[in-house]
């Protein structure tokens, strides 16, 4: 089916053309005729269309509605990939956003193999990567598979407002956890927690860090769809911590391979950069804390987009956890507080003690101009009464403001989420 110029022309009233090499789309028909407004050409290039498929349209809502019968089966993606599987006679394969194949059908004969042709589509939603659709065929199903792609889009988001619902549950059972109620620790032998943390200065601004938690949020969904995809109960949260957030993920069981598995399903999801820590098993919900402690002291070891487990405790853990400490920490963030209120001085405090290397260094990390870095850290000085060049002093900073995070209440990005 195709439309010419010449057609166009006459439908639009136009002076006639013996042009008759088709046109590929509407978009085509607008720059063939850039005289004509691009309603009416877009609307008469549809007509065209539409007259020229009228003979074929009881075939091709007999043959849709098999595809939208699809998409209503318990596991939409699976039924969408056998019909198309069926009516092209090739391969089709679904991969969720982080890699996994999610459904599989069909195959390309050997004796058709060699004049198959690839066509791959991505899925997206608000353009975010939601997943993948592969059809080895012959050629000429590239259309059907773009068609087919969008009822897969929607399926794959059925699955994400499912993974969604579970993982508000997992939420509010990790939360559990982390209090000591034994009676949410998912079933099996102890229990492993992984967390991430995304590289670079900490937000600025409000909609900075409504993006930051977003962010971690997606990459949670993306973990709890992989554990979902292997029959493991996985708990997530993203939780709000001292030196920054973190997506963290609890599961049962003692398997090796999944934590590089949860790493390599992150890499494929997304090319922003992070580090990922993995504590050691545990057993028992009073140890949910201590997991999360550890896989939060892990991941700063680990190489940028890598991952490091835990190895050994810190020797500082007893003094961070104790209420001395919790005391102290009080005391000296209140009193910054009090010239501080928009919490600016805290954040390049924090900053500074992470940081490594000259000042400018941590000023360009941070997009601040040199003197306004020097600036900040004075007067944090000023507040705290002492010097950063002082041992002492900046011992009881450290402690006061880079101490092993506090378990704060978990973060909610309010945005969609996928798996």
């Amino acid at each position: 089916m195709s439309v010419t110029l010449a057609a166009l022309r006459e439908a639009l009233g136009l002076s006639p053309t013996p042009d008759l090499v088709p046109l590929p789309d509407a978009e085509a028909a607008v720059r063939a005729l850039p005289g004509a407004p691009a309603a009416d050409v877009r609307a008469a290039f549809a007509r065209l269309q539409a007259a020229e498929l009228r003979p074929h349209l009881p075939g091709l809502r007999a043959l849709l509605d098999g595809a939208q019968r699809a998409l209503g089966h318990p596991q939409p993606e699976a039924a969408l990939a056998r019909w198309l599987a069926g009516v092209t006679g090739g391969e089709v394969t679904v991969r969720a956003s982080w890699g996994d194949v999610v459904a599989h059908a069909g195959h390309v004969p050997e004796e058709a193999a060699g004049a198959a042709v690839l066509t791959e589509v991505p899925l997206a939603f608000e353009r975010r990567p939601v997943g993948t659709l592969q059809l080895r065929a012959g050629p000429g199903w590239a259309d059907l598979a773009a068609l087919i792609a969008d009822l897969l889009r929607l399926a794959r988001l059925q699955a994400a407002a499912a993974g969604a619902a579970r993982r508000r549950v997992g939420e509010r059972q990790f939360e559990a956890l982390l209090a000591g109620d034994a009676a949410h620790l998912p079933p099996g032998e102890g229990f492993t927690v992984a967390a991430l943390r995304l590289d670079g200065p900490p937000p600025r601004s409000a909609r900075a860090r409504e993006a930051r938690t977003a962010q971690l949020d997606v990459l949670c969904s993306v973990g709890e769809g992989f554990f979902y995809r292997r029959g493991v109960t996985c708990l997530t949260a993203v939780r709000a911590q001292d030196d920054g957030d973190v997506a963290a993920w609890l599961w049962p069981g003692l398997d090796s391979g999944l934590p590089q598995g949860l790493h390599d399903a992150l890499l494929n999801a997304t090319h922003s950069p992070f580090r990922l820590g993995v504590s050691r098993p545990h057993v028992g919900a009073g140890a949910a804390g201590t997991a999360l402690r550890e896989a939060t002291q892990a991941l700063t070891a680990a190489p940028l987009r890598g991952a490091a487990t835990f190895a050994q405790p810190d020797p500082l853990q007893p003094l961070l956890d104790s209420p001395e400490r919790a005391a102290h920490a009080a005391e000296w963030q209140a009193r910054l507080r009090a010239g501080d209120p928009d919490g600016k001085l805290a954040a390049t405090l924090r900053a500074y003690l992470g940081h490594t290397g000259p000042l400018g260094t941590l000023a360009q990390k941070l997009n601040l101009h040199l003197n306004t870095l020097r600036y900040r850290l004075r007067r944090a000085e000023d507040l705290l009464g002492g010097q950063l060049s002082d041992p002492a002093f900046l011992t009881r900073v450290y402690l006061a403001f880079h101490g092993r995070p506090q378990l704060a209440g978990p973060r909610s990005s309010g945005q969609p989420r996928r798996e």
